[in-house]
């Protein structure tokens, strides 16, 4: 299968600029659409997780639900055969463990054969459109629980911005207890990604102060009729030790589109990452538009801040505590 290989540095912010080197996808998806289903069932999967060798999952679906912004251009994710360039980098590491995309994409790195041996997570609710006046009814409108597992995913991410003031949160609780179930009954994960959350002047502010994200893991890890495969996706904020205590679900942490230096962002996290139940990053706009265009070395500054070493079971006795 025809891949591409882009640069792995943008200082001038240019990739290849053949607008024609992803036109075999076109093809593929025109002449033969279920290869996007063959590469799903023959790629290799990834060996699994376990407790303390954290996770690094690159995220890519913010386009979906028509947030194309980043570093400050409100149309910086519109080009799609430069995102694809920019996730190909990102993949490339192999200290990335996998992708969280909508459909779209996901069927796009399938096809280029960029996600071999990685971990598969879906994008499910898309539907709560950013600047749309009904934003806070946020539908499942991207993959399903069955289609995950068709894919041979790990599992699906859910949205879930609670605003007390808003109707639409009742469904929005209901639905994504749904789908975790849904998901449950495959064995699959989910992820969930809560937010306490208001309308200001018009648009969708989310509350990151730590005793509204506490409230929101404690709404959110309780949707569902079990949450044996349930995980948290949590933005990183102040007092994270306070967070962290509020949940014994596996947890990754966001990136968001951060206004900071690198940085000072890359710091938060390594502090955060130090703490029980974190189980790695989920992180998308920070590493792949990066303000000096190096999308490679973002990347491998974020893994450098990864715990790598798998935790040692209580009890246990290595070669040198059994002589």
């Amino acid at each position: 299968m025809t891949t591409t290989t882009p640069t792995a540095s943008l200082p001038h912010g240019g990739f290849d600029d053949d607008p024609r080197r992803y036109e075999h996808l076109t093809k593929i998806r025109l002449e033969d659409p279920d290869a996007i289903a063959r590469a799903a069932r023959e790629r290799k999967p990834h060996p699994g997780v376990v407790l303390g060798k954290q996770n690094f999952i690159v995220a890519a679906d913010h386009a979906a639900r028509g947030a194309l912004a980043a570093q400050g251009r409100p149309d910086a994710m519109a080009d799609r055969r430069e995102l694809l360039d920019r996730l190909q980098i990102a993949l490339a590491n192999p200290a990335v463990d996998g992708v969280l995309a909508s459909p779209d994409i996901m069927d796009d790195l399938l096809l280029l054969g960029a996600l071999e041996g990685k971990l598969l997570f879906g994008s499910m609710n898309r539907g709560g459109l950013a600047g749309f006046v009904n934003e806070f009814d946020d539908r499942f409108t991207g993959h399903t629980a069955e289609a995950l597992a068709a894919l041979g995913a790990t599992g699906g991410k859910m949205l879930t911005r609670i605003c007390l003031g808003d109707p639409a949160t009742a469904s929005v609780l209901e639905n994504t207890a749904k789908v975790i179930d849904s998901l449950a009954e495959r064995r699959l994960v989910a992820m969930v990604e809560p937010f306490l959350s208001t309308w200001v002047d018009g648009k969708v502010k989310n509350d990151l102060s730590p005793e509204a994200v506490i409230r929101s893991v404690a709404i959110a890890e309780g949707l569902g009729s079990t949450s044996a495969y349930t995980w948290m996706k949590l933005p990183v904020v102040a007092e994270m030790e306070r967070v962290m205590a509020a949940t014994t679900m596996p947890t990754v942490l966001l990136g968001g589109d951060p206004a900071g230096h690198q940085d000072e962002v890359f710091a938060s996290w390594g502090a955060a990452l130090a703490l029980p139940g974190v189980q790695g990053l989920t992180v998308g706009r920070t590493l792949l538009y990066p303000a000096d265009g190096d999308v490679s070395g973002a990347v491998a500054a974020a893994a450098s801040l990864l715990h790598t070493e798998e935790a040692v079971p209580s009890g246990h006795k290595g070669k040198e505590g059994s002589k």
